[in-house]
């Protein structure tokens, strides 16, 4: 996992979207033909309707890079996995602007990193009878003349739209269209996603335990066991139907941000509306566990998706 910390610690003016995407085409190139790398660029994701994600990547001075990392096992494949990671390079908040620690929101790409330090293990490893899809919707929150505002509609690569209440609740917004991708684009059959998403989560449950949210019961216990043996702490949280209400909008399918209250939960319930409902699919919100205070990235999530990724070829 030193490439999951090295990719947490990089500050913005070494490591942005450009530089990550740089990153991604070197683990291809060193797995010895095992893993393809293909990324996206504003035109091929404005082709696929990816209005969410673009919507977000618009204030920045890097160009949006969609990252798509594909393991291929050498025999028979019995099932093909997809592993979506939030690639927020830095987050000031956009127009709704962090007003305390924006000093630490080089963090804000913990998700993603968790996800390319899996596929070069996996990459190196090799298992056998799995195929994965890792997927990273890279980009900056920054603020210009071009950046969202609040009140903006937008519209997802599904079609649904999106009033952005709350520009710094734009990870979700970003992981909409990557979920679609890993859904639809790559036939994925179960997908976890991980990302540093809420405050609430880190309010909820501290800065050692990701939270797990999930319909599938038997994904819930695939999780439960893998985080037990890569010492990766998790604990599963509720998936409160009643909350959604908080999602409602006027004018759109839905809103990005709820009420005050349950926000890692309202989070979740966004996500789910951009997977097939009839597929496994957990969203893992790592906001606390991926960054200590006194010795900086921890490395966290790496493993614990590694090692997910090796048991589904079993």
């Amino acid at each position: 996992c030193s490439l999951t910390k090295d990719i947490v610690n990089a500050p913005h003016n070494v490591l942005n979207s450009e530089s990550l995407a740089e990153t991604a085409r070197r683990i291809a190139d060193e797995s010895g033909g095992s893993i393809t790398c293909e990324i996206l660029g504003k035109e091929e994701c404005e082709a696929r309707g990816m209005g969410a994600y673009l919507g977000v990547a618009r204030g920045s001075e890097t160009a949006p890079q969609f990252i798509h990392l594909t393991y291929k096992p050498s025999g028979d494949v019995k099932k093909k996995v997809g592993i979506v990671g939030k690639g927020l390079l830095f987050d000031t908040g956009g127009y709704n602007i962090k007003t305390a620690g924006m000093e630490l929101m080089k963090f804000d790409c913990g998700g993603a990193a968790a996800v390319l330090g899996a596929a070069r293990s996996i990459g190196a490893n090799k298992p056998e009878g799995v195929e994965a899809h890792f997927v990273v919707a890279a980009c900056e929150n920054m603020i210009n003349a071009k950046a969202l505002v609040p009140s903006d509609i937008l519209t997802a690569s599904n079609g649904k739209t999106i009033e952005v209440l709350n520009t710094d609740a734009e990870g979700r917004l970003t992981l909409a269209d990557a979920l679609v991708f890993a859904d639809k684009e790559c036939g994925c059959e179960s997908i976890i996603e991980l990302s540093t998403l809420t405050g609430a989560c880190m309010v909820s449950l501290g800065l050692k335990v990701c939270g797990v949210w999930t319909d599938d019961d038997d994904l819930a216990e695939e999780l439960k066991d893998v985080s037990k043996a890569t010492g990766d702490k998790s604990w599963r949280m509720p998936m409160e139907k009643e909350y959604a209400e908080q999602l409602k909008s006027k004018i759109a399918d839905m809103t990005n941000l709820g009420g005050r209250y349950g926000g890692a939960i309202t989070a979740a319930l966004f996500l789910t509306e951009f997977v097939d409902k009839k597929k496994p699919y957990a969203h893992i919100d790592i906001a606390g566990p991926v960054w200590d205070d006194k010795s900086g990235a921890t490395g966290f999530g790496s493993k614990l998706v590694t090692e997910w990724v090796r048991r589904q070829g079993e």
